[in-house]
Formats: structure tokens, sequence, C-alpha cells
């Protein structure tokens, strides 16, 4: 294992909320990206740790790697992938990602 995969293991192992994503919450600089927060902070979502893939090419490739899974942003809860903005969004509509945020 890498050290970029071992440090995306790590980090998504000690934090409650991960979400990989393009640019900050503050400053997101895709709309997928952009409407993952939206979806975060409707769901109340506190202990959030965002990890900006612009800043650095090997943890861009390494969480695509990691997940197989091809786009961000990506969403982990408790150490477990959840998946992108369309997963979250479908969660949100019907209310499962707020409950797995809030349990």
């Amino acid at each position: 294992m890498s050290d970029v995969q071992s440090w995306i293991k790590q980090t998504v192992s000690d934090n409650e909320i991960v979400l990989f994503m393009k640019g900050t919450a503050q400053f997101p600089q895709c709309g997928f990206s952009g409407r993952a927060i939206q979806i975060l902070k409707a769901c109340g979502a506190e202990n959030l740790v965002t990890i900006n893939v612009l800043d650095d090419a090997e943890v861009r490739q390494g969480i695509k790697d990691f997940s197989n899974w091809p786009t961000i942003p990506q969403l982990y809860i408790k150490g477990e992938f959840i998946g992108g903005s369309d997963i979250m969004g479908e969660m949100f509509e019907s209310g499962e990602l707020k409950t797995l945020i809030q349990s």
C-alpha cells in the first residue's frame, strides 16, 4: 500500500465524516462538490473534514484508486465509503443520509 493510500485510510478511519472534494467547504471549486457541502450542511453534519484534492495530484488519483470510484467528490462516514454527489442527493432525499450522519 502506498503512502497516499495509507494516509487516506488513516484519514477516513480517524474522522467521523470525510469529504474528498474539489476546493474547500467555503470555496467549492466544482458544482458537484458545492452540492455535496450543501447536502451535508442540510443534514446537520458537524464533525466534517474536507480534503481538497486539487492541492495534491497524488491524493486526487489516490482516492479514486482507494474507493475504486472514478469521480470526486467522495463521502466517507465512519470509515465507510458512501458515494459521490448523486448518491448523496438520493440518500438526502430519502432521509437516509441524515440518519447516518446523526446516528
